[in-house]
């Protein structure tokens, strides 16, 4: 140290090490105190730039999307509109944030209408309602949907209008659909009931678990009430969703051109939301 140059001739050896040896006491706190400082400070400006860090953009007040899919087989309730065959469906939705009130409209190709006898080949659906979160975790989502085929010309109308109403609770989901028309071109049909429980979970690196059930009461006619099922998987790859899944419905009275609509069959389909 060199403040003991200045020290008078009867200063001891000992003391000039004693002195040495808490200098070096001294250093090492010093740099102990440095190094707790600089790890201070620099969880101090981590922490600011946690605080300063964007917040999610939020939503805006009005949103359109357009979904396209490619479908190896169009399942509708279990039941196949297409003859067991491919179906190209587009749709478009808008939605008002704040609200929830949503609307859209969603087209596809279909065969049964000829296959009973009918004409057209398209079915259109449009759609509007309210959904919304009750806490945390329970939300719901009422509303209806006209299925419109045009000019369908089957002696009772294809034309179907459904009132449902939905509860969610996590990745459940309870909904029930009422007919206030006849059903799908069913005579004497209407005020039937479709309910259908379904579990869209998360099981691993993107891919969910698809499980469905559900129960269509034909009113007044028992003989095509049915239940239907569904296990399959689906994962967003980001350019296109992939889904694939095992269809089947308990019933053998829905037949299109001497072919099973209900039978059990897998299903794939290819989608993206715009």
């Amino acid at each position: 140290m060199l403040f003991i140059a200045s020290l008078n001739k009867d200063f001891k050896p000992h003391l000039l090490i004693k002195f040495n040896s808490l200098g070096k006491t001294i250093m090492k706190m010093a740099k102990n105190l440095t190094l707790i400082a600089a790890l201070t400070l620099a969880f101090a400006s981590m922490a600011q730039a946690q605080e300063a860090a964007p917040a999610p953009e939020a939503k805006p007040d009005n949103e359109v999307s357009f979904n396209a899919a490619v479908v190896s087989d169009y399942r509708y309730r279990g039941i196949s509109q297409t003859r067991l065959k491919p179906a190209l469906q587009v749709g478009a939705d808008y939605v008002n944030n704040p609200t929830g009130f949503y609307a859209g409209t969603w087209a596809t190709n279909i065969k049964w209408i000829k296959d009973g006898g009918g004409d057209g080949d398209v079915e259109l659906d449009i759609y509007g309602g309210k959904r919304g979160a009750i806490t945390d975790l329970v939300s719901y989502d009422v509303g209806g949907l006209y299925y419109y085929y045009p000019s369908n010309k089957l002696s009772t109308s294809a034309n179907t209008f459904e009132l449902y109403g939905q509860i969610s609770v996590g990745p459940a989901s309870l909904k029930y659909s009422h007919s206030t028309t006849n059903l799908f071109g069913t005579a004497d049909s209407k005020n039937s009931g479709y309910i259908d429980a379904q579990l869209n979970q998360e099981i691993a690196d993107g891919f969910v678990l698809n499980l469905h059930v559900g129960r269509q009461n034909v009113k007044n006619n028992g003989a095509v009430s049915y239940t239907d099922y569904k296990v399959g998987v689906t994962k967003d790859f980001g350019v296109v969703s992939v889904g694939l899944a095992a269809v089947y419905a308990d019933t053998d009275a829905y037949v299109g051109n001497g072919k099973n609509l209900g039978k059990k069959g897998a299903v794939l389909t290819i989608s993206k939301i715009f």
